[in-house]
């Protein structure tokens, strides 16, 4: 059952997004070689916590930490350690944090030092997959026509769309109705209507589509061991039309980037 929020709740939703959202600022600050992801881990708890929040992640269905820090090859869930990042990596820093009632969701895939030109890319186009998935969340449309158009803006740079993980629901549990995959068909699922809050999150592979889950029940790698990238962003229907409650505003103020693309899917301006 979908569960349609007030406006009221959605400001104490975009509370929540924003503590994501800004944990990942301070995460970008500190990624560089030679950091594990077990220190980024407890950096981010502790900064959440210190922010009247939970780490939303912790424990949830047993998972042992704050962050999903899933490198290279890993696509998402993966969990942090003590293993160095090294140059040329890519992290994808996946995080929740739950407050006033509420869960934000929220993730971006990071460059370590200097990233080779293909990967870039990839990053490149599934961050943008991303804003086509966002622009197509308004009334009027339905859930598959959010993945038909993350789904036809990557596979035509010839990248495999994930299709065992999707995005979802969001509101007081982390994972509400709809499933919101990446890839679909136009004008096929769920009704999208004013109130509905969602995480949309493409997972976008260089090569194949397909995917390994590892014995640790979490790690999920590429088949094909080529890189993987993850973005995400929560999303509210609002008057008709798509509304981030989550930000990169605090990341690109941490790494210097300097970018238009939330422009016109924002209620107001940031105070960085």
């Amino acid at each position: 059952m979908i569960i349609i929020k007030t406006k009221e709740e959605i400001e104490l939703m975009r509370e929540s997004a924003l503590i994501v959202s800004k944990t990942l600022g301070v995460i970008a600050k500190e990624i560089k070689p030679g950091v594990t992801t077990l220190h980024l881990d407890k950096i981010a708890e502790e900064y959440i916590r210190d922010h009247g929040a939970e780490p939303a992640f912790l424990g949830m269905y047993g998972f042992p930490n704050s962050l999903c820090m899933s490198p290279n090859t890993q696509v998402v869930h993966g969990i942090p350690n003590e293993t160095p990042l090294k140059e040329g990596d890519i992290i994808s820093v996946d995080c929740g944090a739950y407050k006033n009632g509420f869960y934000g969701d929220h993730a971006y895939t990071f460059e370590v030092g200097e990233v080779d030109a293909d990967t870039k890319k990839l990053l490149q186009i599934t961050k943008e997959s991303l804003y086509e998935g966002i622009r197509a969340t308004k009334v009027g449309n339905r859930v598959e026509d959010i993945g038909f158009a993350i789904q036809q803006y990557c596979e035509k740079h010839g990248y495999g769309v994930v299709r065992e993980l999707c995005g979802h629901g969001l509101g007081r549990k982390m994972h509400e109705d709809p499933e919101v995959p990446n890839y679909g068909k136009r004008g096929r699922g769920k009704k999208l209507v004013n109130g509905m809050v969602v995480a949309i999150e493409p997972m976008i592979n260089m090569g194949t589509k397909n995917i390994i889950q590892h014995k640790d029940g979490w790690t999920i790698t590429t088949a094909d061991g080529k890189p993987s990238a993850h973005f995400e962003h929560d999303v509210a229907i609002v008057d008709g039309k798509p509304e981030l409650l989550s930000t990169f505003a605090y990341v690109y103020e941490a790494l210097g980037i300097v970018s238009n693309e939330e422009d016109g899917l924002r209620q107001a301006p940031l105070v960085l």
